[in-house]
C-alpha cells in the first residue's frame, strides 16, 4: 500500500530524498491501512528543531468513537539531528521546499519519503511536458515499428 505524491515531480526540481517516521494517533494508522489518506497537498516545515508536516489529509475512522482525530492536524515528522540540521539549512540558506514524495509502511510501520526540493518555473514545466510527450511517442513508434 503507497500514497503518491504525483504532482510533486511535475511541480519541483527535487534535490534530495530522506526518510522519515511519523508519529500518528490509534485511529489515524487504521484509516491509512484502509487507504484513506492524500499527501497532495501538504508540506513540511521546521519548527523548535523538529519537523512537523502540515495539510496531510487522513480519513477519520469510520468505526473509531469520540476520541478520533481531526483530518489535516500537523504531524511530527521523526528524523536524526543532522538530518534535521541539514534540512533545515538547505530551507534557511537555498529556499527550498519539504515535500512529500511518498508514503509506505516498512517493517509494519508508516514511513514518508520526503523530497528537499526546488520549485519550478511555468517554462520548466513547459519543457517536462514537452520531454514527456517526446519519450510518449518514441516508445509508440518503436512498438508501431515491431
Amino acid at each position: 500500500m503507497e500514497i503518491l505524491n504525483r504532482k510533486a515531480k511535475f511541480d519541483y526540481f527535487i534535490e534530495e530524498e530522506i526518510e522519515a517516521g511519523i508519529v500518528l494517533t490509534g485511529t489515524e494508522i487504521k484509516s491509512i491501512r484502509a487507504g484513506k489518506c492524500n499527501i497532495k497537498d501538504c508540506y513540511g516545515i521546521v519548527k523548535n528543531g523538529e519537523v512537523f508536516l502540515l495539510n496531510m489529509y487522513i480519513a477519520p475512522y469510520e468505526e473509531g468513537n469520540i476520541f478520533n482525530h481531526s483530518e489535516t492536524r500537523s504531524r511530527k515528522l521523526l528524523l536524526h539531528k543532522k538530518e534535521i540540521k541539514k534540512i533545515s539549512q538547505a530551507i534557511n540558506e537555498q529556499g527550498l521546499t519539504i515535500v512529500p514524495l511518498k508514503g509506505y509502511f516498512k517493517d509494519n510501520k508508516f514511513k514518508i519519503l520526503l523530497g528537499i526540493c526546488k520549485g519550478k518555473k511555468n517554462y520548466d514545466k513547459r519543457e517536462t511536458i514537452k520531454e514527456r510527450d517526446i519519450k510518449r511517442d518514441v516508445l509508440k513508434n518503436i512498438k508501431n515499428y515491431k
